[in-house]
C-alpha cells in the first residue's frame, strides 16, 4: 500500500495566498553541485514559493518523501521508494508526490518548470497555469541516457508554453521545434568569484598549501565530458606545472583518473569555498572532451573563471570559442601540445603587470552585462506573459526588478 503523502504547507512566505507556486522537476540533486538551477531558483524565491522535486531515492520500506529547506527557502523534495520497486510504480509515486503539492496550490498561480523531459512521464498529470522547459543540456547525449528521452522531450515541447535554452548551440539545435524559444547562456555571480582576485584576503586552503606553482586549476563534475587523456598528457609535458582538479566523479570509475606527482585530485568542494582555491591558482583550465556529451554545452564555469581574474585554457567547445575565444578572453587548444604553448603565453601575460591590467579591464567590461539577477528577471518576464492574473498583481514590482537588474 502506498503511504499517504502529506499536503504542501501553504504557509511559506508572508504572501503565500497570492505568490505563485513554482514546482521544479529536475534530474539534478540540489546538494550535488551549485549550478544553473540553483542560481536561477534561489532568485526565483523573490517572486515565487519554490519546490524543487528531485528524482527518487531508493530507500526504506514505504512510498513517501523527504522535504529539505535550502538556500533562500527553496524546498527540496526527495521522493522515497523501496528498493526493487518496478519502474511503473516509481513513476506513479512521483506523480502522487507532485499532485500532493500541486493540489495544495488551488487558488494560486501554478508554474511547472522542467529540467528533464523524463519527468513528463508523470508531470503531464498536472494542469499548470504555465509550463516551462529549461533545456540546459542535451541529456540524450549523456552516458546512460534513457532511450525514452527523445519521445518525452517531443511531448514536453508540445506542451510547454515557453522554452529556455542554456546556450547558443542548444538554441540553434532547438530552432523550429518550438515557437517561443529564448536563449539564456551561462551567467555569473561577479561578486562571489571576484573575491578570488585578492589572494591576500583569502587564506590558502590547507589541502593546497604543499602544491607548488604554477597551479593550473579546474573545478566541476568529473564525468564523460572531461578529457582525462589530455590531463595526463599535459602533466607529462610540463612536470613543473601542477594540475589541481576539484570536483566529484559521476558515471566514471574514480580509478580511471590519471595519476602523476603533479596531478592533484582534491575532491568536491562547496560553492562558497571555490574563490579561496581560485585565488591561489595561476591559470584556469577546462579540459573538456570533444564528444556527443559536450557538443551543446555552455559551461557555467567559463565566466566564473574570468570573474575570478584567472587567464583560462580550454578545448574548442563551440560555446566557449564563441564568444570567449574569438574575443581573446580564453586561449583555445585541442591538444596537450597546444595547451602547453597557450599556457606559456598566459603565464607570461600574468607576469607583465601592464598586460594583466589591460586583460582584466577587457574582461570586466565584457562581464558587466551579465548576471544571474538579469537572467532570472528576463526569464520571469517571459513567464509572466502567459499568466495575466500574476501580471496584474505584480507587474509594477516585477518591472522595477527588471529595471534594477539591467543596471547591475
Amino acid at each position: 500500500m502506498r503511504a499517504i503523502v502529506m499536503p504542501f504547507d501553504q504557509s511559506i512566505g508572508e504572501s503565500a495566498a497570492t505568490r505563485p507556486l513554482l514546482i521544479v522537476l529536475s534530474h539534478l540533486r540540489w546538494d550535488f553541485v551549485f549550478q544553473r538551477p540553483q542560481h536561477v531558483l534561489t532568485r526565483a524565491t523573490r517572486h515565487c514559493d519554490v519546490i524543487y522535486i528531485e528524482e527518487p531515492l531508493y530507500e526504506g520500506t514505504e512510498f513517501s518523501h523527504r522535504t529539505l529547506i535550502r538556500e533562500n527557502g527553496v524546498r527540496v523534495v526527495q521522493p522515497l521508494v523501496p528498493p526493487g520497486t518496478p519502474e511503473a510504480d516509481v513513476i506513479f509515486h512521483q506523480g502522487d508526490v507532485l499532485e500532493s503539492f500541486a493540489d495544495a496550490a488551488i487558488g494560486r498561480t501554478l508554474l511547472l518548470w522542467y529540467y528533464t523531459p523524463m519527468a513528463y512521464a508523470f508531470g503531464h498529470r498536472i494542469d499548470a497555469d504555465v509550463v516551462i522547459f529549461d533545456k540546459m543540456d542535451e541529456l540524450s547525449a549523456f552516458k546512460f541516457a534513457s532511450p525514452q528521452l527523445h519521445v518525452l522531450e517531443s511531448l514536453l515541447m508540445d506542451r510547454a508554453d515557453v522554452v529556455f535554452t542554456g546556450g547558443a548551440s542548444l538554441q540553434k539545435a532547438a530552432t523550429g521545434r518550438h515557437d517561443n524559444l529564448h536563449c539564456f547562456p551561462s551567467s555569473i555571480d561577479v561578486a562571489h568569484f571576484g573575491a578570488a582576485r585578492d589572494a591576500a584576503l583569502l587564506s590558502e586552503p590547507e589541502d593546497m598549501v604543499a602544491i607548488p606553482h604554477p597551479r593550473i586549476g579546474f573545478f566541476g563534475v568529473l564525468d564523460e565530458r572531461i578529457n582525462l587523456e589530455l590531463v595526463a598528457d599535459m602533466a607529462a609535458a610540463r612536470p613543473d606545472w601542477h594540475l589541481v582538479m576539484i570536483g566529484p566523479t559521476a558515471k566514471i570509475d574514480p580509478a580511471s583518473l590519471p595519476q602523476a606527482p603533479n596531478i592533484h585530485w582534491l575532491g568536491s568542494k562547496q560553492y562558497a569555498e571555490l574563490p579561496r582555491y581560485m585565488a591561489h591558482w595561476d591559470i584556469g583550465f577546462m579540459p573538456f572532451a570533444l564528444n556527443d556529451a559536450t557538443r551543446f554545452i555552455s559551461p557555467t564555469k567559463t565566466p566564473e573563471f574570468l570573474a575570478a581574474g584567472l587567464p583560462l585554457l580550454s578545448t574548442p567547445i563551440h560555446d566557449v570559442v564563441e564568444p570567449y575565444g574569438t574575443r581573446g578572453f580564453v586561449e583555445v587548444a585541442a591538444t596537450a601540445d597546444g595547451m602547453v604553448l597557450a599556457g606559456d603565453r598566459l603565464l607570461a601575460t600574468r607576469a607583465d603587470a601592464a598586460a594583466e591590467k589591460r586583460r582584466l579591464t577587457k574582461v570586466d567590461s565584457f562581464l558587466s552585462g551579465n548576471s544571474w539577477d538579469k537572467t532570472w528577471a528576463a526569464m520571469y518576464a517571459e513567464i509572466r506573459r502567459f499568466d495575466a492574473p500574476t501580471v496584474a498583481k505584480s507587474s509594477m514590482a516585477a518591472g522595477r526588478e527588471l529595471a534594477e537588474a539591467s543596471r547591475v
